[in-house]
């Protein structure tokens, strides 16, 4: 039996902004195929990395999938410059969304696949009727937005939410993905892989740690999914 596929997605706001084509050239030669790229209001999250001309600019010069994760509080504008611009998968929040059913069938219904970012404290109880909808589901492992805060931590009970929402998915019968976003470092990765999680953000400390190169850190990444994966099938 095949072992399932844990995807790394490179968070791009983590990568040298100045010189964004470069470091899209040097993931990709990496062999990963996904581009993790956050679209920020100001006002649902305090910064605003990327426009959205950078994003379509970034979908000239490479054919990458796009995972987004929309933190607005305008989800449906955003969403509809995203699937313009042509993105393989949006997440958005639950917290900031009055219309989740309208919103997640706006982006299926245009062949992207469609997923519900919850932040730390939301319970995974307001999915119980849409999951069903969703390709993915993103946990927000620390509060979106405060990366740059280095005194911000992971959440306490991050394995703990991973764990519950993969045996919700598992009861229900579904193939969702789990996408954890957050301090995703290197020596979490086998606990949130192990507890289900098969979509990894990386971000500044794990795939862009700056005391080895990408290509270092994305064996040590790889090390650590291999270990929660077989820590997973032996529980």
């Amino acid at each position: 039996m095949s072992r399932e596929k844990v995807t790394i997605s490179p968070s791009i706001m983590c990568a040298d902004l100045v010189n964004l084509e470069e470091s899209v050239r040097k993931i990709e030669s990496e062999g990963i195929d996904t581009l993790h790229i956050d679209v920020l209001d100001g006002a649902f999250s305090p910064s605003m990395p990327l426009g959205i001309g950078t994003i379509r600019a970034l979908r000239e010069i490479t054919d990458m999938d796009f995972d987004v994760h929309i933190m607005s509080n305008n989800n449906e504008f955003f969403i509809k410059e995203m699937i313009d611009i042509g993105v393989q998968q949006i997440t958005f929040h639950y917290e900031s969304s009055t219309h989740i059913d309208r919103h997640l069938k706006l982006i299926k219904k245009n062949g992207i696949k469609a997923g519900i970012a919850l932040n730390p404290a939301t319970s995974l109880n307001d999915l119980d009727y849409v999951l069903p909808m969703c390709d993915t589901v993103m946990l927000m492992l620390m509060n979106p937005g405060f990366a740059a805060d280095k005194n911000e931590t992971q959440v306490d009970y991050a394995k703990e939410k991973v764990s519950d929402l993969y045996k919700m998915i598992q009861k229900k019968g579904l193939d969702t993905n789990i996408e954890v976003d957050g301090r995703v470092s290197l020596e979490v990765i086998p606990d949130l892989v192990e507890a289900g999680a098969n979509m990894l953000v990386a971000g500044s400390t794990s795939l862009f740690r700056t005391e080895r190169n990408l290509s270092e850190n994305k064996k040590i990444m790889e090390e650590g999914i291999e270990k929660g994966l077989k820590l997973r099938e032996d529980n």
